[in-house]
C-alpha cells in the first residue's frame, strides 16, 4: 500500500476515508486497504439505494421520467440501466438481491433474437448500449448466462474491419447522405424497421468502442479474446484525441470523468485496460497515468471535468461524485501497479 501511495502527488485516501459517504469509506478500506469489512449486504440497506429500489416496478423495470416524447424509444430501458449503473457497479448489488433479479431479467426481455438488447435507439442497432448494459448484467452475476453469450456474438458480428465499433447505429452506416431529421426519425420512430445498412469500412469509434469494451473486460473468458485486445489498442491509441466520429468528437471528451461509468473517458477506458491485464508500462497507458497523477488536486481528489469546451460543473454538487472518481482512479492504480 505505501508502495502505491508514492505514485500520487497527494494521499487520496485521506478525504476517502474522512468522508461522510458510509459506502466511499467501506470500499475504500476494502478495495484499496484490504481490511476486512462487514458483508456488502449492508450497504444495501442505505438510503440511496432504497430510493431507487421503491421506484421499481412490477415487470423490473424503473418508471420513465416525465412525458416519452418517442413512442419508439423505451425509456423504461433507459430509466432502467440509470438505476442499475449505481445499484449493480457503484454498490456491487448482485443478482442474489431479488431486485437486481428482477431489472436484469426486465432487461434480457428486451434482448432480441439476433442477441442484441434493443430499444434505446428504437428498433436501430446499438451496440454501444447493448454493451453497456451487459457489462452490468455480468458484474450482477450472468457472466455463464447464455443470453450473455448470445449478446457477446452479436457484438462481435457487429465490429468494423479494423475491429473496433461505431457510435449510433452500424445498420445505418450504409446509406449516404442523411439529413439530420431522417436520423432523428430512424431512431426514434416504433415503425421505422431496423435497419442492416452496414458500412464495415468505416473507422472505428473511441467513445463507442470504450463502451463495449467494459462488457469484454469483465468477462472471465471474453476479455483474454483476441477480439478484445485488438478493440483495447485501438481505445488506448486515440487518448487524448479527437474521435473519428462526430458525436463526443472532442478531445476534451477524455477528461470529463462521472461515476458510475456512463461515456467514454480516461478512467473509463483505464478501467477497462487494468482489468484486462494491460501493462502500466505500455506508453499509452504511462502517458494516461502520468496525466492523473499530474491533475491531481491538492487535497487529494481529482475533479469531475477538466475540460475547457464544457461548462464548469457546479462544485457545491460534485464533491461527492469527486470522492467516487477518486476511489475508481486509486482502484485503477492498484490494479496496474500490483506486482510492481
Amino acid at each position: 500500500m505505501t508502495h502505491l501511495m508514492t505514485k500520487f502527488r497527494y494521499n487520496p485516501l485521506k478525504p476517502l476515508l474522512e468522508s461522510d459517504a458510509p459506502a466511499i469509506i467501506y470500499f475504500t478500506r476494502r478495495d484499496i486497504l484490504e481490511e476486512r469489512v462487514d458483508p456488502i449486504t449492508k450497504l444495501w440497506n442505505l438510503p440511496p439505494i432504497q430510493k431507487l429500489l421503491i421506484k421499481q416496478l412490477d415487470d423490473g423495470s424503473c418508471p420513465s421520467k416525465g412525458k416519452t416524447k418517442h413512442a419508439g424509444v423505451k425509456y423504461s430501458l433507459i430509466e432502467t440501466w440509470k438505476a442499475l449503473r449505481f445499484l449493480i457497479q457503484q454498490y456491487q448489488m448482485n443478482n442474489t438481491h431479488p431486485a437486481i433479479r428482477k431489472a436484469s431479467e426486465y432487461v434480457f426481455s428486451c434482448q432480441t433474437d439476433e442477441g442484441d438488447i434493443r430499444g434505446i435507439l428504437a428498433n436501430q442497432y446499438a451496440p454501444y448500449y447493448t454493451g453497456a448494459l451487459m457489462y452490468l448484467l455480468i458484474l450482477a452475476g450472468y457472466a455463464d448466462n447464455p443470453r450473455i453469450e448470445k449478446g457477446f456474438r452479436w457484438l462481435l458480428k457487429m465490429r468494423q474491419n479494423d475491429g473496433g465499433w461505431v457510435i449510433g447505429s452500424p445498420g445505418i452506416t450504409g446509406i449516404p447522405h442523411l439529413t439530420r431529421q431522417e436520423l432523428y426519425d430512424l431512431t426514434s420512430n416504433e415503425n421505422r424497421e431496423t435497419v442492416r445498412a452496414l458500412d464495415k469500412s468505416q473507422p472505428f469509434s473511441a467513445a463507442g468502442t470504450g463502451m463495449v469494451l467494459r462488457a469484454f473486460s469483465v468477462h472471465p473468458a471474453y476479455k483474454k479474446s483476441k477480439a478484445a485486445r485488438t478493440a483495447a489498442l485501438l481505445l488506448k491509441s486515440k487518448f487524448f484525441k479527437k474521435d473519428n466520429w462526430t458525436s463526443y468528437q472532442h478531445p476534451d471528451n477524455w477528461l470529463r470523468f462521472q461515476y458510475p461509468f456512463w461515456w467514454t473517458n480516461l478512467v473509463t477506458a483505464l478501467d477497462s485496460l487494468s482489468l484486462m491485464g494491460f501493462s502500466p508500462e505500455d506508453p499509452d497507458i504511462e502517458n494516461a497515468l502520468n496525466w492523473l497523477v499530474n491533475h491531481q488536486e491538492a487535497d487529494g481528489l481529482w475533479k469531475v471535468s477538466y475540460s475547457r469546451i464544457h461548462k464548469e460543473p457546479d462544485k457545491k454538487r460534485t464533491l461527492t461524485s469527486q470522492l467516487w472518481v477518486t476511489l475508481s482512479i486509486c482502484r485503477i492504480f492498484k490494479r496496474f501497479y500490483s506486482d510492481f
